[in-house]
């Protein structure tokens, strides 16, 4: 491939690639950092890409890889810093509820199957837009909205019966 191409491929996919990031990172700095390396890996492995998806496919495959190992990098050293600061019982409470029903929410996606899952993150965390969902996963937009539109019709039905109990 020439330069040219390269630089093709980098202008089409590096918005997608970098909001793909941010749904799984929650940071824009690392994120950014990690679209960077995601692309010089596929400079580097461009003879690896066999044509049976589209660039864009491949190169979130790269991206999610690129994450996944920057997860182990963490676990093996996490530090927090200490905040000395004392919140109000209101905001403590609020707070508490909001993260009780976050996490609620959460487990029913986690029950999801792995591609509505993924949907659900992409559009929740990442703010993505059905077509580049569709684009990423190697579908139709159309899918995407049926399948985002699924996923949450089983998260309603399991925030009632969470509610209920």
């Amino acid at each position: 491939m020439d330069k040219k191409q390269i630089e093709e491929i980098y202008q089409k996919n590096v918005t997608t690639i970098y909001k793909y990031l941010c749904t799984f990172t929650q940071d824009s700095q690392l994120a950014e950092d990690l679209t960077q390396e995601t692309f010089y890996q596929a400079i580097k492995g461009i003879d690896k890409f066999r044509g049976d998806c589209k660039i864009s496919v491949w190169l979130c495959q790269i991206a999610k890889r690129l994450w996944y190992k920057e997860l182990g990098k963490k676990k093996r050293c996490i530090t927090e810093e200490l905040d000395d600061t004392i919140p109000s019982k209101e905001n403590i409470e609020r707070k508490y509820l909001q993260n009780a029903e976050k996490l609620e929410i959460f487990r029913l996606m986690h029950h999801l199957d792995d591609s509505t899952r993924e949907v659900m993150y992409l559009r929740l965390a990442g703010d993505l837009q059905f077509a580049e969902i569709a684009d990423i996963m190697g579908r139709t937009e159309n899918w995407a909205r049926v399948t985002y539109y699924r996923g949450k019709q089983k998260i309603m039905k399991g925030r009632e019966k969470w509610r209920k109990n």
